[in-house]
């Protein structure tokens, strides 16, 4: 990335949860994330500490959960939880940081967990490979009969999405950033898929461990015509994607897929589970 030109390392006060990143704070986000490229470990070591206090995981789950789910916001989130996780690599030996982290971990399974409890259901754990998402939905497909067993692999699953997403473009192009766009190096735009990138993102889809995340649900859901309720820690505690395309928070519909969705507890990134019915 390079030294930032600026070279701005000013201290600055948390931010509240509820408060949602401006620009400010997103030009600073950027300063210290080049400013963890330098060959300087004191300098390095400072830009993560206040990167760590900007509490960027919280502002992303602000933006997440507040009304503007436009390409930017999302994009902002997107880049918010990146700058955390990359901050954090940076200082595994800082008691706090670890305390803080542990802390965050053991909140969200609570969380978790009390909804489950709610819901008489219970954690299934899917393997963390890259495939969970698809994993943990195919398990519940099973579940409910509507796959075999020998069916519920996250291969076949992966290839549903992927014929899904490719076979209705339109549903889904305008929330695939492109790679020259706001995920690409130096993005300063929300910049959407072109047609030769959106053919590759679905073959990777089908025939890599990239990540599933939510056009992948919103797909499966409509290829399988069942609703998808993910439980999560924090605000909504569940969010319903349904067929019919639109989504919403609040009370878990019956007869759908049940699945976890986890920001923190395994370390390795975002991770999805599938959610039993507990035995008596």
């Amino acid at each position: 990335m390079g030294g930032s030109k600026k070279n701005r390392k000013k201290p600055i006060s948390p931010l509240p949860p509820t408060e949602i990143m401006n620009e400010d704070d997103s030009e600073l986000m950027d300063d210290l994330l080049a400013q963890l490229d330098s060959r300087d470990q004191v300098v390095q070591a400072e830009s993560a500490s206040v990167l760590n206090e900007m509490n960027l995981n919280a502002q992303a789950d602000s933006i997440e959960a507040s009304s503007r789910q436009d390409a930017k916001s999302r994009f902002k989130a997107r880049q918010a939880r990146k700058a955390a996780a990359l901050a954090q690599s940076y200082s595994p030996d800082d008691p706090a940081v670890q305390a803080r982290l542990e802390k965050e971990a053991r909140d969200e399974e609570d969380s978790i967990r009390r909804v489950c409890d709610q819901l008489s259901l219970e954690i299934h754990e899917i393997n963390p490979d890259g495939h969970c998402l698809f994993s943990a939905v195919a398990d519940q497909l099973a579940l409910l009969g509507l796959i075999s067993p020998a069916e519920a692999t996250y291969t076949n699953l992966r290839v549903a999405a992927a014929n899904y997403i490719h076979s209705h473009p339109d549903d889904f192009l305008p929330f695939l950033p492109s790679t020259g766009g706001e995920d690409g190096a130096g993005a300063l735009d929300a910049g959407m898929m072109n047609r030769e990138e959106f053919d590759s993102y679905c073959t990777s889809i089908r025939d890599t461990a990239i990540w599933g995340g939510e056009p992948e649900i919103v797909a499966l859901s409509r290829a399988f015509n069942i609703p998808i309720n993910v439980v999560q820690g924090g605000h909504p505690p569940i969010v319903v994607h349904s067929p019919a395309g639109d989504q919403k928070s609040g009370t878990a519909t019956p007869a759908s897929v049940m699945i976890s969705y986890h920001r923190k507890l395994y370390g390795l990134g975002e991770h999805y589970n599938s959610l039993r019915k507990k035995v008596a």
